[in-house]
């Protein structure tokens, strides 16, 4: 079984208005460069293998956890959501309405015009998942953690996630030579220097 380290990316200023980013290549914000600043992934994972989405917001935050050689693995880039980027979810409520509310009761199924469903996401990764051949750190996204999240919970989406995630922690799955992935340890606190 590969050790994969899941991180989410520091802040954007997108992240702090709590607008919808996708792919959008927006860099950490300040507030999100000064809460990484003395963080590091523990010291039991230092030696792991560095990738990264290929966003600017998970590069730095890879750069400023402590990566050394950072790998860019397409893959792991953050969910499309088509025309919902730069919305607020309370702004696609009120606009879309009932619409809305059928849409995100699809839990995996759930798609925004033009974008991409957590089921699609995780047919994106299931490829990547099947090539790891040693342990890794990948600095990523949400919506690609909570697609991984839902593979290793078995979890729909369409009910309360079964294990609360703590965005600013690490959290470590086990991926079998198949691609399977399975719950380890979430909520691992980064370490500060």
């Amino acid at each position: 079984m590969i050790p994969l380290l899941l991180v989410r990316h520091g802040k954007t200023e997108w992240n702090l208005e709590k607008r919808i980013q996708g792919r959008r290549d927006i860099p950490l914000s300040e507030t999100g460069r000064k809460a990484l600043d003395g963080v590091r992934i523990p010291a039991r994972f230092r030696a792991f293998k560095w990738v990264s989405s290929p966003l600017k917001r998970a590069e730095e935050t890879a750069l400023l956890l402590g990566a050394q050689t950072l790998h860019i693995e397409p893959r792991i880039i953050e969910m499309d959501w088509g025309d919902w980027d730069g919305k607020t979810l309370s702004e696609l409520r009120a606009l879309y309405g009932e619409e809305m509310r059928r849409n995100e009761a699809k839990g995996l199924q759930m798609q925004p015009p033009a974008g991409e469903s957590p089921a699609m996401v995780q047919e994106r990764l299931r490829p990547w998942l099947k090539e790891l051949s040693e342990p890794t750190i990948a600095v990523t996204h949400k919506g690609i953690i909570r697609a991984l999240k839902s593979l290793a919970y078995n979890w729909d989406m369409t009910e309360k996630a079964p294990v609360p995630f703590d965005w600013s922690c690490a959290h470590l799955f086990k991926v079998d030579p198949s691609g399977r992935i399975y719950p380890d340890r979430v909520n691992i606190p980064l370490e500060t220097s």
